[in-house]
């Protein structure tokens, strides 16, 4: 599904853009955490890699790539999951947009908030009714103009991984 604004193409991404998804991740994660080129990140691309190779197919996940004629220069996502239903969301099913990125010359030029557009579309087409996602300070703004907001009854804890 290609969807057309001027000269650039928002285009969902199929597992044939395996290598441009995997690279565009790795990019994403090191401007968000402030990574240099020689940080190690090779077992985040390894698993990055599998992830995309099965949730693409499997419907797990939904991509869109945008391209300026045949530049790329951006790229959203939303992964799909399921918890048990609950009062709000019968169903369980849930999404959580991740990935959100447009290269630097391309920004405040509504490129995101379309690829946000077509993300929530793809979800509401699924059923789901809960959306979520984690918001840099850069990214807020266009959260919120969105229609995003602040959870006030969440909390989370990060773990550290069993030692196997």
């Amino acid at each position: 599904m290609n969807h057309d604004r001027g000269q650039m193409t928002f285009r969902k991404a199929t597992v044939t853009d395996l290598d441009l998804l995997v690279t565009t991740r790795i990019e994403v994660l090191r401007a968000a955490n402030g990574l240099t080129d020689d940080t190690d990140i090779s077992e985040i691309e390894k698993q990055s890699r599998e992830y995309y190779g099965k949730a693409i197919p499997d419907g797990s996940h939904t991509a869109f790539l945008v391209f300026d004629r045949d530049r790329f220069i951006g790229a959203g996502g939303i992964s799909y999951y399921r918890i048990m239903p609950t009062y709000h969301n019968p169903t369980g099913k849930k999404g959580y947009i991740m990935n959100m990125y447009t290269r630097p010359e391309y920004r405040r030029k509504g490129i995101a908030f379309h690829t946000l557009d077509l993300l929530v579309q793809d979800a509401r087409e699924k059923g789901i009714v809960s959306v979520s996602l984690e918001a840099t300070a850069a990214g807020r703004p266009l959260y919120e103009k969105y229609g995003f907001a602040d959870l006030k009854d969440e909390m989370s804890i990060t773990l550290q991984p069993p030692d196997f």
